[in-house]
């Protein structure tokens, strides 16, 4: 599973292995022609929010499998200091075969306030270059498990919660990393406010 940023794209995807050919694929995000950006951005902070949805057109040959962003999902009790998983590539590479490296870190700002005014916090992790565009995730492997409503429930298997899309590294010297929330997916997906191409 995956999702670019930016200049890139917003997508989850596993790979089908059986059938497939092997060939990357992309997805096209600019209309060099026209001048005119394939992307959907934030429709009040634009370019400020770091993430961007880019419809699918290549999907061929690819099993989709989503985050829940409906609110069903249960929630798990996450805050300062607890642990998630940033699910991607770093350095490019891969846990074998097309899998992510599962990589640990922990919240470091109150989710519940948005870091500098923007629908984001940070984490405190050590991520690496391929990692940008990565989903955080909150994650239970099951059994005993604290709630975000305070109660405790027993799960017979694993549990996963999209907190939000890593984009990097607050700067070089640090470990603290910016996580965009699912709000602002949400945002993104609702408003549909296509993007503007050029610097």
């Amino acid at each position: 599973m995956r999702c670019r940023t930016n200049s890139e794209c917003l997508t989850f995807y596993r790979r089908c292995q059986a059938g497939s050919s092997g060939k990357e694929r992309y997805e096209t995000v600019l209309d060099v022609e026209e001048d005119r950006a394939l992307w959907l951005e934030h429709p009040t902070h634009g370019r400020l929010v770091d993430v961007v949805a880019v419809p699918l057109a290549n999907s061929a040959g690819t099993e989709l499998r989503p985050y829940d962003l409906s609110g069903r999902a249960p929630e798990i009790m996450v805050g300062p200091s607890d642990g998630v998983s940033i699910v991607g590539f770093p350095f490019g590479i891969t846990g074998g075969g097309r899998f992510a490296i599962w990589t640990r870190g922990f919240i470091a700002s109150e989710r519940d306030v948005d870091f500098h005014d923007l629908p984001r916090f940070l984490i405190d992790a050590r991520t690496r270059p391929g990692q940008s565009g990565s989903p955080v995730i909150a994650y239970s492997a099951g059994g005993m498990t604290s709630m975000a409503d305070r109660s405790t429930a027993i799960f017979d298997g694993p549990v996963t919660n999209l907190l939000g899309i890593y984009s990097g590294r607050i700067n070089e010297q640090s470990d603290l990393g910016i996580v965009w929330k699912v709000r602002a997916i949400k945002e993104i997906l609702a408003a549909q406010k296509p993007g503007v191409a050029g610097l």
